[in-house]
């Protein structure tokens, strides 16, 4: 079978990788090879670098209100193309039809919430002595380097590359090597749409030598990843020798406090919907759930019977309601981080096995009394699980949420006002949902504490992350 390679965008065309070798994109429910990503060379990643800073001196001169058509205009065509490309985004990554069409549906949300929000970059005029006028001014910091993930290729790349063409920058974006379709179909949204060759550029192929050459590089005044702790610790290191700011947005592993005055059907029900969504591979997944000891077996019960019901398949299939996980490495992963949760001693009450004989996919799992030293509680599981522990008083509550590193999404349920204020508050966390498993919106800043992160994206917060605070005095002669 004659396989596609992909190609560069660089300088407001498709051009092909100059390197050698290449990367299999496989869709991991029939671990069939859909396209092969090229890995680009010095050179090409030069080109797209000296790209950049031409870009960037283009598009920092184009009124606000003129950069908001054209991001606009894109996210219209993105929508438009949803039927297209929401099919192709199941097939690489796996996950059902309807999640993939909500994903392009918040994407364009997000880009046009960050057109809107360039337009809205106010400096400030402060009150100064006579004679002097003290004015201050945002500007674009300079051509962006934005790192994304494979979880959600449209939807990161989308958050990215649309506050940093609102703050004024241009862009070089680097999708995920097992997901680069949906950023192509980004790209090629925005070529359309008529942006300026050079603000955007492309490049594919291996991160770790790609993030060293472009953050290495004057032209880069900026960074913007999402990924593992380890490689976002790597990122800010770099960053920060080479005093370039930073916005990570890291991994989690969420806490969920659920006290005995809720309404268990409902809340288990909500709770089953965001822990297998995207078959568990979402940082705001809630994955440790500590149930106060007066429901804690009737929850648990409840969850997995609804855990039980959920449909694995193939993306495209309409009666599917979870897919495979990423890859086959990511589901060896797991499992062994499954054994050794029984190993320490947890309950299995659900799943825990490879299902199927094609595809990469695991059953639905469910551990209860998960050991405190087992590893699928110390590290981000990424996948299908969820684990239950029992918990007494709101302060153990909010002990057991911050003991791990963690802080990017943590959830509390509960009746009781003054519970909830206390354990909000006490909780070490971005992001918090009382009585809801909603945490990411175009108007609301995302982003960690601790671990999880640096810096903000969305909001009012995300356009400013990639602009420069400028500060001026004005005198009279």
């Amino acid at each position: 079978m004659c396989v596609r390679t992909l190609e560069l965008y660089i300088d407001g065309q498709w051009v092909p990788a100059s390197g050698t070798g290449g990367i299999d994109v496989v869709n991991p429910a029939t671990e069939e090879v859909m396209a092969r990503v090229p890995l680009a060379s010095e050179a090409d990643l030069d080109a797209a670098l000296e790209s950049a800073r031409r870009g960037f001196e283009i598009w920092r001169a184009v009124p606000p209100a003129e950069r908001c058509r054209i991001i606009q205009r894109a996210a219209r065509l993105l929508l438009d193309r949803a039927d297209r490309v929401a099919p192709i985004m199941s097939d690489e990554q796996g996950k059902p039809l309807s999640e993939s069409h909500a994903e392009i549906t918040r994407a364009t949300e997000l880009l046009e919430w960050a057109a809107e929000e360039g337009r809205r970059t106010y400096g400030e005029t402060i009150p100064s002595p006579n004679g002097l006028r003290y004015l201050t001014f945002w500007e674009p910091i300079g051509p962006v380097l934005a790192l994304t993930p494979w979880n959600f290729p449209m939807v990161s790349p989308a958050r990215k590359v649309g506050t940093s063409l609102a703050a004024g920058c241009s862009c070089i974006l680097k999708p995920s090597e097992l997901t680069p379709h949906a950023a192509l179909e980004l790209v090629q949204a925005f070529h359309d749409a008529g942006l300026p060759a050079g603000v955007i550029n492309m490049v594919l192929g291996e991160a770790a030598p790609i993030c060293d050459r472009l953050l290495n590089s004057p032209v880069i005044r900026a960074v913007t990843f999402t990924g593992s702790v380890p490689v976002g610790k790597r990122i800010a290191e770099q960053a920060g020798r080479l005093l370039k700011p930073a916005v990570l947005e890291l991994g989690g592993h969420s806490p969920v406090i659920v006290f005995e005055d809720v309404d268990v059907e409902r809340v288990a029900r909500a709770a089953v919907a965001a822990t297998y969504r995207n078959a568990g591979q979402v940082c705001t997944s809630p994955t440790r759930f500590y149930i106060q000891d007066a429901i804690y077996e009737k929850f648990v019960e409840t969850f997995a019977a609804h855990a039980r019901s959920i449909q694995l398949g193939v993306g495209t299939d309409g009666a599917q309601q979870m897919g495979p996980v990423a890859s086959g490495r990511r589901r060896e992963a797991l499992l062994a981080v499954f054994a050794d949760a029984v190993q320490c001693g947890a309950r299995l009450v659900l799943g825990g096995k490879a299902a199927g004989r094609t595809g990469y996919y695991l059953e639905p799992t469910i551990f209860a009394e998960v050991p405190e030293h087992a590893r699928i509680m110390n590290e981000e599981p990424f996948g299908p699980v969820a684990l239950f522990n029992r918990f007494s008083t709101p302060d153990e509550a909010v002990a057991k949420a911050n003991a791990l590193p963690y802080g990017l999404a943590a959830y509390v349920f509960t009746t009781n006002v003054h519970t909830a204020r206390s354990v909000v508050h006490g909780i070490e966390s971005g992001v918090v949902g009382l009585n809801s498993f909603s945490g990411s919106n175009p108007e609301t800043p995302f982003g960690g504490n601790k671990d999880s992160g640096l810096g903000r994206e969305g909001g009012t917060r995300g356009v400013r992350e990639f602009m420069t605070l400028k500060f001026t005095v004005e005198g009279q002669l």
